[in-house]
């Protein structure tokens, strides 16, 4: 499931980073209810453009994150009791 919400917000993210005034025209819709009245300002689309590759990164680290864990478990060593193969104890025999 987390693999999935950063699979999304990188997409989302990456979406707003390439096409930066049709999110801010996007976000303008749902939020106000004048949209047509609301004139953003040069700056926004830069902002936006920056938060998009910055979301998009995040993921991206987050998704090789979630991949680089799930592969060093899967490593087949001790297991996190602190006994051997068989289940036992060092101290029980």
């Amino acid at each position: 499931m987390k693999a999935l919400l950063l699979l999304v917000a990188g997409i989302g993210g990456l979406l707003e980073a390439v096409a930066p005034r049709r999110a801010v025209a996007l976000w303008t819709r749902a939020l106000y209810r004048n949209a047509g009245e609301a004139e953003p300002r040069e700056w926004v689309y830069a902002a936006a453009k920056v938060e998009g590759t910055l979301v998009a990164a995040g993921a991206l680290v987050g998704l090789f994150r979630l991949a680089t864990a799930e592969d060093d478990g899967a490593d087949g060593g001790d297991d996190a009791t602190g006994g051997d193969a068989n289940g036992s104890d060092a101290d029980e025999a």
